[in-house]
């Protein structure tokens, strides 16, 4: 019977039918779970941080054009020609 390492529910799984690699999830705390290796069988949990990070990473790109140079804010623009009309008077 294998455990839950967020809750510590049992996970009824066969032990020698998991996969390493493969993804359970915990019947208590909904929490997915990765087969880190078979024997003995260890569970990590998948953390949705991870995928959060992954979503930053591809929203940080979108900054940089397809030469790699950063791109300016639109809203930056419009502050910095805010800023030039008043110098200007």
């Amino acid at each position: 019977m294998l455990r839950c390492p967020e809750c510590s529910a049992e996970i009824d799984v066969d032990e020698d039918e998991v996969e390493e690699g493969e993804i359970l999830s915990c019947p208590e705390c909904e929490c997915e779970l990765e087969v880190s290796q078979t024997h003995p069988v260890a569970l990590n949990p998948i953390s949705d941080d991870v995928e959060e990070e992954e979503d930053e990473e591809e929203e940080a790109d979108d900054d940089f054009d397809e030469d790699g140079d950063l791109l300016e804010d639109e809203e930056d623009d419009d502050l910095d020609d805010d800023e030039d009309d008043e110098e200007d008077e």
